[in-house]
């Protein structure tokens, strides 16, 4: 992968009420070149259209890939994947770092009525998870746009050491960081 490739990294900080998203715009050689945040509500359905703001207000048609970290930020406020991929016109890969059986289940305990209905839509869609392996360590990966064998190639271009890609860690020390500032105020 060239060193110049740039990737949107989206992570979430959040205590209470309101969640900080924060997108990070990382070159493949590690280089930051932007940042912006944002905020969703915590339980709510929007944060969708939190990214769809970072996305219009980074203003970057350079970027060409769009991360997310895992895929129900702010307790349960599910990204919709295919809404952000023809939002984008990008690849879309939302990476989780550990196993899971789903949140099948858990939307069941913790919803009913429309707010289980609305979630459920958005999570029945989403496209299955496949594990990856980046560097002895194995993510999970649900991707838009995107073949397996590309989100791979993505995954370890974009991840330099460890298992977690560069876009992903810095947006989410800049998550932490907003956060914190933000409940400081």
């Amino acid at each position: 992968m060239k060193a110049g490739v740039r990737a949107l990294g989206v992570a979430e900080s959040f205590r209470e009420g309101t969640s900080t998203l924060a997108g990070a715009v990382v070159r493949a050689d590690r280089a930051v070149d932007d940042l912006a945040f944002t905020t969703c509500t915590v339980g709510g359905l929007d944060a969708t259209s939190a990214v769809e703001r970072l996305w219009t207000a980074l203003d970057r048609p350079d970027v060409r890939y769009l991360f997310l970290s895992g895929i129900a930020p702010a307790w349960y406020n599910l990204y919709d994947l295919h809404r952000l991929h023809d939002a984008t016109e990008r690849p879309v890969l939302s990476v989780s770092f550990e196993a899971s059986p789903g949140l099948g289940d858990a939307l069941e305990t913790e919803f009913s009525g429309d707010a289980l209905d609305a979630r459920r839509a958005v999570y029945d869609a989403l496209p299955d998870r496949h594990p990856v392996d980046v560097n002895g360590e194995t993510v999970w990966v649900r991707a838009v746009g995107c073949s397996p064998e590309r989100v791979t190639d993505l995954l370890r271009g974009f991840t330099p050491e460890g298992g977690r890609p560069e876009p992903l860690r810095v947006a989410r020390l800049a998550a932490r960081a907003g956060e914190t500032f933000r409940r400081d105020l």
